[in-house]
């Protein structure tokens, strides 16, 4: 059962990687971010959504523990 489990663990990851390669593939048009009066840099599609994933999933464990340690 364990080794069932491992292998649809490995199957879901290769997925989403598949996933989040195509998805950086098919989003090559570079766009500028502009908030507040701030603007960005040109860049992809893609960065601009990994890099706010990878921040978010950052910022998410650092709130949750902020608020536990209250």
């Amino acid at each position: 059962m364990r080794g069932v489990k491992r292998v649809a663990l490995v199957l879901i990851v290769l997925l989403v990687a598949l996933g989040v390669v195509a998805f950086v593939l098919e989003s090559r048009q570079k766009i500028a971010l502009s908030f507040l009066g701030w603007s960005s840099i040109e860049m992809p599609v893609a960065v601009i959504v990994v890099l706010s994933l990878i921040g978010g999933l950052a910022f998410g464990p650092l709130l949750a523990w902020a608020f536990k340690r209250r």
